[in-house]
């Protein structure tokens, strides 16, 4: 019946392991603190708890049980990908998926163009069409 169990804050991410992301861009924030396990992590990311910026994404050193978490996603311009054994990368699927799910209005992706190549109309504007 699903009383009492809580669902597993790592549904939200996506998983990539041995790698970390660098900031080329100075302006973009993380965070850092010692925590067991990615669960923790991923709890403390989707609540943005403690931070004091939106959470993307997190890295988790398995070495030092260290969180990192950050304002940015792979797909974030100033941003650079390193291979590192010691880290896995949780990116919130959210930010990185390129798929609507349901009416879209929590869309985060970056698809901008319909499937044949027309620009995409802001969810609040009834130009060029109407809902």
């Amino acid at each position: 019946d699903g009383k009492g169990k809580r669902r597993n804050p790592l549904h939200d991410f996506k998983k990539t392991g041995e790698l970390m992301l660098i900031k080329v861009n100075k302006t973009l924030e993380v965070k850092t603190k010692l925590l067991n396990t990615t669960e923790q992590c991923a709890k403390r990311c989707s609540r943005n708890k403690g931070l004091s910026f939106t959470c993307k994404a997190f890295a988790y050193d398995r070495v030092t049980k260290r969180c990192h978490w950050l304002s940015f996603n792979s797909l974030t311009n100033g941003v650079r990908k390193k291979q590192d054994h010691a880290f896995d990368l949780y990116e919130k699927k959210d930010y990185v998926r390129n798929c609507i799910i349901g009416k879209g209005s929590d869309y985060k992706g970056t698809i901008s163009v319909t499937k044949s190549g027309i620009q995409c109309q802001a969810w609040n504007s009834m130009i060029p069409h109407e809902h």
